[in-house]
């Protein structure tokens, strides 16, 4: 474990939670969404294969680096556009589950800038 996890403060940690627990729960729905709950065809849908780039990251996220914060607060938005576009414009999905994945996307993209923020909070701040 490096020695940032274990020095961490508890709103850090707190956050770090968040965002792996955002991370892993769009995972799911998306799995979820695409196999069972509301696939485009009965039986499944090849778009379950959308959550794989959200699996790349859990490994940078459980060794605490700092760049897959910051990356993955970018990647979460082309979540958040099918979220709000399937909330406008799903005739399978009941509304809860683009809602739902908006939601996630929001808490997962706070926890990264929150994150990445505390963490060179004090570095920009000598700096300037």
């Amino acid at each position: 474990m490096p020695s940032s996890a274990i020095a961490a403060p508890p709103s850090l940690r707190i956050i770090r939670a968040l965002a792996v627990g955002s991370l892993l729960a769009l995972v799911a729905l998306g799995l979820a969404w695409e196999l069972w709950l509301a696939p485009l065809r009965p039986g499944g849908s090849l778009w379950a294969l959308k959550v794989v780039p959200l699996l790349f990251p859990l490994a940078g996220f459980l060794r605490h680096r700092l760049y897959t914060y910051r990356w993955v607060s970018l990647l979460v938005w082309l979540y958040f556009a099918e979220g709000v576009m399937r909330a406008w414009n799903d005739p399978v999905a009941p509304p809860w589950l683009p809602i739902l994945e908006i939601i996630l996307c929001l808490v997962l993209f706070t926890a990264c800038a929150l994150h990445v923020r505390l963490r060179l909070g004090g570095r920009r701040r000598k700096q300037a």
